[in-house]
């Protein structure tokens, strides 16, 4: 195949997306990695390397597109519009493709590549299912070749088909569960994934091509449940399928007994009931991989997880936060009313003493002080809806910007300096919480933490004025914990 001039990777920080980008970058790729948030491009590991440009993207906005596609022969296209702030992600995912058909062909591109969903087309096929094919067919109606994958299940550490089995199987020694437990599906190891991705990019058999892609097996549901048991060294589990589960009812119990919300769990429960089996197999031929049968991907995805080295996550494609920091001398109305807590303290210990104490916050570390109420607040927005605290965070140990710290999002990173976090629970407002760090010239360090919030009408109003009882035990806990622990650690 001629040589190509650069790789577009449409979608560089969700979750297939940022695992491809360095799989191109080892294949001598020059990558185009876009996203919707430039900060969150820069917090990967790759984003430095010299055959790498970071394009912030919106794909709803032409301009931006067509930046990201100028001198550029092949794009991945790893979109999708499935997220909280998109209602009908159908029509979101329609609106899009028809902007990359149209922005792609103006810009001289010779090839997209595409990666969706298996399924018969039926009438009984999930929404999610028939978006994917719907995504496909407006690719293909353009005069851009396509190249289009077909996946089942992703297993691999992170993902949110992995990370609802794991949670199902591991809180839950009896299961009540919908008949779809048993319907067979072939599922793909992330790794498998990858390398046809990237495989194909330079075998110019696939142009226009369409591929269903898939493990070396076809299981059901309950054979992966029994075998995540078995390899995470659990007792047995008792499975009851059941008749009248609906997969509203399905995603609700996800919802609330694993970390994928009920805006992910929906789709992907409703796509459980179609058989999602591989009906050819000519990529095996074109590019031939070592075929991970399904005990062997939970097992590696498991040493992954274990090893605290999941490079990325389900929860990478979030939307970053739009809502500001009021700065130092900001007038109080600048954006809007906002009400604050903030807090100072002089700690016996060196800057990098106390952000190796305040980077590790969340997740398995806790808060520090009063846990059990951030765990609290957590349950409670499970119960209404939102994303909760079981989300943890995808490393124990080191935080980028677009990590989630389990109902925050990180959106500012300056390792020894500052974190910066927004919060995605259900709140009557915008909340943020920055902890900043400034080193002394005593060997001292001074901590500022300071929580914000920015009301929504009088239900905001109430909320903040209601909790202020609260935070001299939760805020004033935390920042003298924050402190005593600096101080432990400072030889």
């Amino acid at each position: 195949m001629s040589e190509v001039k650069r790789v577009v990777v449409l979608g560089a920080t969700g979750y297939v997306g940022g695992r491809l980008v360095p799989r191109l970058l080892e294949d001598g790729y020059k990558v185009r990695a876009t996203g919707r948030s430039q900060n969150k491009l820069q917090s990967r590991a790759w984003s430095n390397d010299p055959n790498v440009e970071l394009c912030e993207v919106d794909i709803h906005d032409p301009d931006s597109l067509r930046e990201a596609l100028q001198d550029s022969d092949i794009a991945f296209y790893l979109i999708h519009s499935m997220n909280p702030q998109s209602r009908d992600f159908e029509s979101a995912d329609r609106q899009a493709a028809n902007n990359m058909i149209r922005i792609s062909q103006q810009c001289g591109l010779k090839r997209i590549i595409y990666l969706g969903g298996l399924g018969e087309e039926a009438a009984d096929l999930s929404k999610h299912l028939k978006s994917r094919h719907e995504v496909e067919e407006i690719l293909k109606s353009g005069p851009v070749p396509v190249t289009a994958f077909r996946a089942a299940m992703i297993i691999g550490s992170g993902s949110a088909s992995f990370e609802i089995l794991r949670y199902l199987v591991e809180r839950l020694p009896v299961m009540v569960t919908p008949r779809w437990v048993k319907t067979p599906n072939q599922p793909i190891a992330i790794r498998n994934v990858i390398e046809y991705l990237a495989g194909c990019v330079s075998v110019e058999q696939t142009t226009g091509e369409t591929y269903d892609i898939g493990g070396s097996e076809v299981v059901s549901y309950l054979d992966l449940m029994r075998t995540y048991a078995e390899e995470a060294g659990l007792r047995k589990r008792f499975v009851i399928p059941v008749p009248v589960l609906t997969p509203k009812l399905s995603s609700l119990w996800i919802h609330f007994v694993t970390p994928v919300p009920s805006y992910i769990a929906r789709p992907l429960a409703e796509g459980l009931r179609n058989p999602v089996v591989c009906r050819d197999d000519r990529i095996r031929d074109l590019i031939p991989q070592e075929l991970l049968d399904c005990r062997e991907a939970i097992r590696r995805a498991l040493v992954l997880v274990n090893t605290n080295d999941v490079t990325t996550h389900w929860t990478d494609a979030g939307r970053m936060p739009r809502y500001a920091q009021a700065q130092e001398g900001d007038p109080q109305w600048a954006g809007g009313t906002i009400l604050e807590d903030r807090r100072e303290r002089t700690i016996n210990a060196s800057a990098q003493d106390v952000w190796s104490v305040v980077s590790r916050i969340g997740g398995k570390t806790g808060w520090y002080h009063g846990t059990w109420l951030w765990a609290l607040r957590g349950f409670i927005d499970r119960l209404v809806g939102g994303v909760g605290a079981s989300r943890g965070r995808r490393d124990d140990v080191n935080i980028a910007v677009g990590d989630i710290l389990d109902f925050w999002r990180v959106v500012s990173v300056q390792t020894n300096q500052h974190l910066g976090l927004s919060a995605e629970m259900k709140l009557p407002g915008l909340a943020r919480l920055d902890f900043r760090i400034k080193e002394m010239s005593n060997g001292q360090s001074q901590l500022v933490q300071h929580a914000q919030f920015q009301p929504r009408g009088l239900a905001g109003l109430f909320y903040w004025y209601f909790l202020i009882p609260f935070h001299e035990y939760i805020f004033g806990g935390m920042i003298k914990k924050i402190a005593s622990r600096s101080e432990a650690n400072h030889p």
